[in-house]
């Protein structure tokens, strides 16, 4: 008698493409109506997905952010404040949520996350950086930001010179020099396609659903790009800066800006500059800003790149692809870079996800989203639940939906800013505070934006006029009612995702009972 034979059950679970663009900001997409920046492979994801138009970061800069986007917690809650701040190991995240789906989370970047010192030996290695990987995740292809695996590969094509990061000072260019010139590397030969080639070589390999988390670098600085997109914009194209007429009147508008301006120094943006970044005028702004565009459009034809690579392995319509940003960047807005503060330039970010699966295409939302609602997005499309509470809400409904609002929806943007110095005290000494005084937490609406300081004077603004952030009207009498309405929502906001682990959770004589809402 023959004997029966097993037949294997099609493993339906779709593959998982976390694509992060660090410090892109929300408003440079041809899909948001950016008025130069074009974007044609985010905006055909965006007709097939759903685009979220008033999307924001948890908190900045790198670390802070992130913490937010993997664990689904404000920062109130998962208290990774700086860079170097370690990740506390209690908390899940979406990487080690993805192994209990049966995924084996593979990373390709970096995710900037500093470990929890407690139960590790105290020569680590791993203690003398925040820049580690999050916990869960098996790491294919590392690039932090001394991109040294990139310098190998740029050498072994021939690169002799690909020693340092000196390969961004452009060619002709004099170290710390503002230069639309093109460095000595290739359009194919950028971090970017460096790690989209990775990917698209371990897609070769996979014969399983896989979930995977490209973690591009760019376009966060040194502001250096190569051919075409050096020149693609000019300093003249864009938008008006969001900003004071005047520089001084920006830095002496409120007591945080007085110590931060000053501060930022111009290494930070260009390769090999010093200084203060009050050295630079509007036009370097406006020249940074143009090589900041050009940027935009090298990832995002990488990205075309990884659509192409998906479709041609017949993955496209098992993929569930969400692209987005850890921050964003100020951009010459407010006369600063980078990202910090309470300035939506540094907090609105992009946010797109297509689900093959969904009806809906071509969706665009214009709730209020948080970089906290990506993991519980996935845990929902995965079936598994996080092990502990979350600040963020699935975003499902929207993806399935399209551009159907939700009632029951936040109806403000939330984030925070920690400016604390442990290592050096800076901050603490400038101000006379205490490491835990040394905050901010912001709530905006469609109509006003507060900023909170645990130790310095608030902010209000009235963005139906001043979408610039310019005229700060807390401490106008007219506006003493908004102020207090705004105040009292922050913290009943607050007061409402204290952590929920064990909140939830009541001990009975039948034995414990879990209710969540």
């Amino acid at each position: 008698m023959p004997k029966p034979t097993s037949i294997k059950t099609p493993d339906r679970r779709p593959n998982i493409l976390l694509i992060t663009a660090d410090q892109w900001r929300g408003d440079c997409l041809s899909a948001a109506a950016h008025p130069c920046v074009k974007t044609p492979n985010v905006d055909a994801l965006a007709r097939e997905g759903t685009l979220f138009r008033r999307h924001y970061a948890g908190a900045a800069p790198c670390s802070p952010a992130r913490a937010t986007l993997y664990t689904g917690l404000y920062q109130m809650n998962h208290r990774v404040c700086r860079n170097g701040s370690p990740l506390d190991a209690r908390f899940d995240n979406l990487a080690l949520a993805a192994r209990r789906a049966g995924y084996d989370p593979t990373l390709f970047g970096y995710t900037d996350t500093a470990p929890d010192p407690r139960a590790m030996d105290a020569g680590d290695p791993h203690l003398t950086t925040y820049e580690g990987v999050l916990p869960g995740f098996t790491s294919r292809q590392l690039l932090p930001e001394h991109e040294r695996q990139w310098l190998s590969w740029l050498r072994s094509r021939g690169h002799a010179n690909a020693v340092s990061r000196d390969i961004h000072i452009p060619v002709g260019a004099e170290p710390g020099e503002i230069s639309d010139a093109a460095p000595a590397y290739s359009s194919d030969e950028t971090q970017t396609a460096f790690l989209a080639g990775e990917f698209i070589r371990w897609l070769g390999e996979q014969d399983r659903p896989w979930y995977a988390h490209v973690s591009f670098l760019r376009p966060h600085p040194p502001f250096s790009v190569p051919e075409p997109f050096n020149r693609m914009f000019k300093p003249s194209e864009g938008p008006f800066f969001s900003r004071a007429a005047d520089r001084d009147v920006e830095e002496t508008s409120h007591p945080y800006l007085a110590y931060a301006m000053p501060r930022t120094d111009k290494g930070n943006f260009i390769h090999g500059a010093t200084g203060p970044l009050v050295d630079w005028n509007g036009e370097d702004f406006a020249a940074i800003r143009a090589i900041y565009y050009g940027m935009i459009s090298e990832v995002d034809a990488q990205l075309g790149r990884i659509w192409q690579a998906l479709k041609d392995a017949g993955a496209w319509d098992d993929t569930l692809i969400v692209f987005t940003s850890d921050h964003a960047e100020m951009a010459g807005d407010h006369w600063t870079l980078g990202k910090g503060g309470f300035f939506d330039g540094s907090y609105h970010i992009p946010l797109v996800i297509r689900d093959p699966s969904s009806g809906a295409a071509g969706g665009i939302v214009d709730d209020f989203t948080s970089a906290a609602d990506v993991f519980p997005t996935l845990c929902e499309r995965l079936g598994v639940e996080a092990k502990n509470g979350l600040d963020g809400r699935s975003l499902m409904p929207f993806v399935n939906g399209g551009s159907s609002s939700r009632p029951d929806w936040r109806d403000a943007a939330f984030w925070e800013f920690d400016f604390r110095d442990i290592a050096e005290g800076q901050a603490e000494r400038y101000f006379g505070l205490k490491p835990n005084e040394c905050n901010l937490a912001v709530i905006r609406d469609g109509r006003f934006k507060y900023v909170h300081f645990t130790a310095l004077p608030p902010l209000l603004f009235n963005l139906s006029d001043d979408p610039m952030e310019l005229d700060n009207i807390a401490a106008d009498p007219a506006y003493a009612a908004i102020r207090l309405e705004y105040a009292e929502r922050l913290l009943s906001l607050r007061a409402r995702h204290l952590d929920q682990t064990l909140a939830y959770t009541e001990l009975t004589e039948k034995g414990p009972v879990t209710r969540r809402p």
